[in-house]
């Protein structure tokens, strides 16, 4: 005996690949499909439908391959009002709650389709408003913070998912879907040139560009160019830890980086210390902007946040020495303010991090386009893959590819 339900899949389904990925899924996870309706369209600007039965041995592995193709954007045919449940506490979904993807989302609740508010991925949906309310809101809520009584979705029914597609006007450049790949070896002053278009345009359009940073830009010599660029309005927030702003310091106070002259590339004596007195010195202050204001700290990315009025959020981890005043230390209020950070950005730069980059990306929708930069391969492709449409890499050395970015933006 099996059982089936009927899916829909319509747009731009074969170009982009989510017919052939639905198609995919059936079979790999052991069930069948029968297609019933495909009506194809006639040139670029003219979207696909198909219509499937997909069939299989039980319920549970029927909605564990409805469940992937949801993913996928497609849905099943006369669709219903969402399921929904009560969470039964503090930090508790129901057992078959809706896992989110990073891509933009509808839910149907009483009959009309609703945008799901700040997207993000491994979230539940939570629905608020509604009897006698007046707005009916549907929006992501991690885990940890889902309240007992929170209306959850659960199951697949009423959810609709939009995987971006590829653009039909064929541009989009480095920037277009799934195109920009991975350059590697040097930086391509192409790519670089198309990096600071994109960084041009949303700064005339007063958007965010969110740069994520590493202590490898100091180390390697990046970081009076991220400096310059923070100071001339291109960066508009900064996303970090402990590190990177201790390393930022201690350059500025001594001429070090991990206790090593960037320039002379020279050990000093006691240079091995340089990072905790930083720390102390930063603590006796009473924290980065006051050290600012009393002139101890005068040069450098973290000196130009705090002259620029530009943001930045630090967060903590169990490696971290000191840490600064300024650094996050709960996790959970880290991660907060990485979402929010993130939920703002309209351009992601991530500047040799693998870590914090994977934070940052994990809060980030997957129409925010996003840059990654790091000389390890590995790190590139696998921020790549964290589902970003709309994101372009390069294997190169940081401390190269800032500098080349900050003379194609500042020169002009």
């Amino acid at each position: 005996m099996t059982v089936s339900r009927t899916v829909e899949l319509e747009g731009h389904i074969i170009d982009s690949g989510s017919m052939g990925a639905c198609f995919g899924a059936v079979m790999d996870m052991g069930g069948e499909f029968e297609v019933e309706a495909f009506d194809v369209g006639r040139h670029k600007h003219e979207e696909t439908y198909c219509r499937m039965r997909v069939l299989a041995d039980t319920e549970e592995d029927l909605r564990a391959i409805l469940h992937e193709l949801n993913q996928q954007g497609a849905t099943v045919a006369d669709p219903r009002d969402a399921t929904l449940e009560a969470a039964p506490d503090d930090g508790v979904v129901p057992a078959d709650f809706y896992s989110t993807t990073n891509h933009p989302t509808v839910v149907r609740v009483d009959g009309e389709w609703l945008e799901v508010e700040n997207v993000e991925m491994d979230c539940a949906l939570v629905i608020e408003g509604g009897e006698g309310e007046d707005v009916t809101r549907v929006r992501t809520k991690t885990l940890n913070a889902i309240e007992e009584g929170d209306l959850v979705v659960t199951g697949e029914t009423g959810i609709r998912v939009d995987p971006p597609e590829r653009p039909r006007n064929g541009g989009g450049g480095s920037f277009g879907f799934m195109q920009g790949g991975v350059s590697s070896e040097r930086p391509s002053a192409s790519l670089i040139e198309e990096i600071a278009d994109e960084m041009r345009e949303v700064n005339a359009e007063d958007g965010t560009v969110l740069a994520v940073c590493g202590p490898a830009i100091v180390h390697s010599g990046g970081r009076d160019a991220l400096a310059d660029l923070v100071r001339a309005g291109y960066v508009d927030a900064i996303s970090a830890g402990n590190g990177f702003a201790v390393h930022d310091l201690e350059r500025d106070l001594y001429g070090t980086s991990l206790g090593v002259d960037t320039e002379s590339l020279e050990h000093p004596r006691k240079g091995h210390k340089h990072h905790i007195y930083t720390i102390s010195e930063i603590v006796r202050r009473g924290g980065i902007e006051a050290a600012v204001e009393d002139g101890v700290v005068d040069e450098g990315v973290m000196y130009e946040c705090v002259r620029n009025d530009v943001p930045y959020v630090l967060a903590g981890s169990i490696r971290d020495d000191g840490p600064l005043p300024d650094t996050i230390t709960d996790s959970i209020e880290a991660q907060n303010a990485i979402r929010e950070q993130a939920q703002e950005a309209d351009l992601v730069l991530m500047l040799s991090t693998l870590l914090h980059s994977v934070a940052v990306g994990n809060c980030l929708p997957s129409t925010t386009k996003t840059v990654c930069v790091d000389i390890n391969p590995a790190t590139v492709t696998q921020l790549l893959d964290r589902g970003s449409a709309q994101a372009i890499g390069m294997v190169t050395d940081i401390g190269t590819f800032i500098p080349m970015l900050a003379d194609e933006l500042l020169e002009q």
